[in-house]
């Protein structure tokens, strides 16, 4: 099977015009991050925890809008703060170092995510429709 790189900038010309589409309808957006997140749980061994990374994304965007406002302005600044980790070109371990290099980004993530799973689990909830009023346990 050869490569034919008119057939993949053809696939790339309608993934743009699809994504443009997407991208001004807020709903259709959420429901990519919905998608994305069930097609994360697929991945082995990290999938369930990076599952959680467009929920969070969803959920921060959803709180800076002020249509979700039940989340602690503590538990997005520590989500925010993981994504600022992630995307920082300052590491404990070097991202160049192979496999090792994203562990202490997957760490710094990991925790943040395990720290907030209530209200993520409430988020979730609330975006679903099945809860009436969103609220976080302890």
């Amino acid at each position: 099977m050869e490569f034919n790189m008119e057939e993949a900038q053809g696939i790339l010309d309608k993934g743009i015009e699809e994504a443009q589409e997407v991208i001004e309808n807020p709903s259709k957006v959420d429901e990519i991050l919905v998608q994305l997140e069930e097609k994360l749980k697929e991945v082995p061994a990290i999938g369930s925890t990076l599952a959680d990374l467009p929920l969070m994304v969803a959920m921060i965007k959803a709180w800076i809008k002020k249509e979700y406002t039940v989340v602690s302005p503590k538990v997005i600044a520590c989500l925010v703060g993981a994504i600022i980790y992630l995307l920082k070109k300052q590491d404990l371990i070097k991202d160049s170092i192979p496999i090792i290099g994203i562990a202490d980004d997957l760490a710094v993530m990991g925790l943040a995510l395990k720290l907030s799973e209530p209200e993520l689990k409430a988020f979730a909830e609330w975006r679903d429709g099945k809860g009436e009023t969103p609220t976080v346990e302890a």
